[in-house]
């Protein structure tokens, strides 16, 4: 997919998390969130600008997930340990959430094309072989998921927090 198809898949991935944020009256801790995986959505596609490293290769894998949520928490734990470990120890974990789950959407929705991933590096790559990586069509309809996705989530959030009648 292209750069509007994962932020799409990002934001699709991300907003059952921001909405269970909003409904818990953590509202800016969802929008940190979502901007996150917003800045995240095509980072395995940084392979494509190193020298040796095969596109959708090691970037597109659960072990590269693991690895940009290991990092996302990390500064997430760092930014809350002024508050306390409890606040640092919940923010290192929200980060590694968002990290992980923000690449594993790319890999999916990479997996939608059909060169696909191989998302454990067992050698074997996996497709569902649905749309062409360019098709502007399944991109844009990506990115509509993805916004779509991120509405109803924070409507539904609010709705349970008691922010809006209903």
């Amino acid at each position: 997919m292209h750069r509007k198809g994962h932020v799409g898949a990002a934001l699709a991935a991300y907003a059952p998390i921001g909405g269970l944020l909003v409904a818990a009256g953590i509202d800016a801790l969802a929008v940190a969130g979502g901007m996150v995986a917003f800045g995240l959505a095509t980072l395995p596609d940084l392979d494509r600008r190193i020298p040796f490293v095969d596109h959708r290769g090691v970037t597109h894998t659960v072990h590269f997930a693991v690895a940009v949520g290991g990092l996302v928490g990390t500064a997430g734990a760092l930014s809350g340990r002024s508050a306390g470990i409890g606040t640092a120890v919940a923010l290192g974990g929200f980060g590694f959430l968002v990290g992980s789950v923000t690449v594993l959407s790319h890999v999916a929705a990479d997996a939608l094309t059909p060169m696909g991933v191989d998302p454990f590096r067992t050698g074997r790559r996996r497709s569902l072989d649905v749309v062409r990586a360019a098709n502007p069509i399944a991109n844009d309809a990506l990115l509509a998921l993805g916004v779509g996705s991120v509405g109803v989530a924070y409507v539904v959030g609010a709705a349970i927090a008691g922010s809006i009648p209903g």
